[in-house]
């Protein structure tokens, strides 16, 4: 080889590998510079948290103290029958009282508040929430409430509730399950209570969406209130009352909806909390070995009847509702339950029991572990 021509070769390495070497710099300077960006970012993010961690701190602090502890001045509020806790708060904040309905209703959830009565009330802005929330359970000045009221009874129909606004209002029966099977009303209802509703909206073969879920109270139903507003009050008062149930409904791994089902069917077959507790407990035994429930109180539901006893004819009806032929919780509630028999369901008696079956006269639940012994029940005590 020439000496050129080595001097050559010699001289395009040198280059080669001083190119090498300067594009090795600039990816080295590229990542240095996404790496201080990507700090910065992470940087300003973590501020922004700790920013708004502190104003959140902030909001909330003041939130738990007196509006004005300097103003004494007394202001009337009137808590209408029917109020939820939510409604309660709003009302309060609306009112001068509060300075956030948000923290207050948290508030009240988080140290188990309840018993909060309708009235006529004079609070301050000076006043601890404390204060208020004593004032609110031992009761104000019972408003005179001179217009309509409506009356959820333990363990009514949503037909029933229907029947009972067309006969006291201007709103026809009609009018009525028009809001209760209004599709964009319900998906606004869901929104609004989630806990209570996504179970709900998720159940197929229901007759009424919000079955069960119209919590069983006397309702204000003034001229002025759209029918909308009265089914929301229901629906408030029935998400007020489950917050006590939710956390232990979530760790049974159930849904609400298979609580408000089943606490509908314990809400008619028993008449006493101790029965009610009793009865749940069969229940679950006969879920647990894939036993029909049995009860005629869906049986009843499905044939949209009412009446004292079920007949052999009664229970070959064609029906989702019908647990005598369908396994499971069936599609859904079958009435409006009360607390009571929520509580029975969420805190059922454990027992070996499997049948059960009541004197109509005198009320006795008579319980059994076999079905010879309930048929020597059945004999003895009903078909005498």
């Amino acid at each position: 080889m020439s000496k050129r021509k080595k001097n050559n070769q010699i001289k395009n390495q040198k280059e080669e590998k001083i190119n090498f070497t300067g594009e090795a710099s600039e990816r080295q300077k590229e990542k240095t510079l996404v790496k201080k960006i990507v700090l910065s970012i992470i940087a300003a993010f973590i501020l922004l948290l700790v920013l708004f961690g502190v104003i959140g701190y902030q909001y909330v602090t003041t939130s738990l103290e007196p509006l004005d502890r300097e103003n004494k001045t007394e202001l009337v509020v009137e808590i209408p029958t029917g109020s939820s806790s939510k409604d309660i708060a709003r009302i309060l904040q609306d009112k001068g009282v509060i300075k956030s309905a948000i923290v207050f209703s948290y508030y009240i959830r988080l140290n188990n508040e309840t018993g909060f009565q309708a009235g006529d009330y004079e609070f301050s802005p000076s006043m601890s929430l404390d204060s208020i929330i004593d004032q609110l359970q031992k009761g104000g000045t019972i408003a005179e409430y001179e217009g309509t009221k409506i009356l959820v009874k333990e363990g009514t129909t949503i037909d029933q509730i229907g029947d009972d606004i067309a006969g006291n209002t201007e709103y026809s029966k009609k009018d009525f399950l028009a809001v209760i099977q209004n599709k964009v009303f319900l998906k606004e209802m869901e929104t609004k209570f989630p806990e209570l509703l996504t179970s709900a909206l998720k159940a197929e073969d229901t007759r009424y969406t919000l079955e069960g879920y119209l919590f069983p109270a006397t309702y204000d139903f003034p001229e002025e209130m759209p029918i909308e507003e009265l089914v929301e009050n229901m629906i408030s008062k029935m998400d007020e009352v489950m917050q006590e149930f939710y956390p232990e409904i979530t760790e049974s791994k159930k849904t609400v909806h298979d609580i408000l089902t089943l606490s509908s069917l314990v809400e008619r077959e028993g008449s006493t909390s101790e029965d009610r507790k009793l009865i749940a407990g069969v229940f679950y035994n006969r879920l647990d070995i894939a036993m029909p429930l049995q009860t005629d109180v869906a049986v009843l539901y499905a044939l949209e009847e009412h009446k004292e006893y079920v007949t052999n004819n009664d229970v070959t009806v064609e029906s989702p509702y019908n647990l005598y032929k369908h396994p499971g919780f069936g599609p859904g509630p079958v009435n409006n339950p009360s607390a009571d028999a929520i509580n029975a369901t969420v805190e059922p008696t454990e027992s070996k029991y499997l049948y059960f079956l009541a004197d109509l006269e005198t009320e006795k639940v008579y319980y059994s572990e076999t079905y010879q012994q309930h048929l020597e029940y059945q004999a003895e005590y009903i078909n005498q």
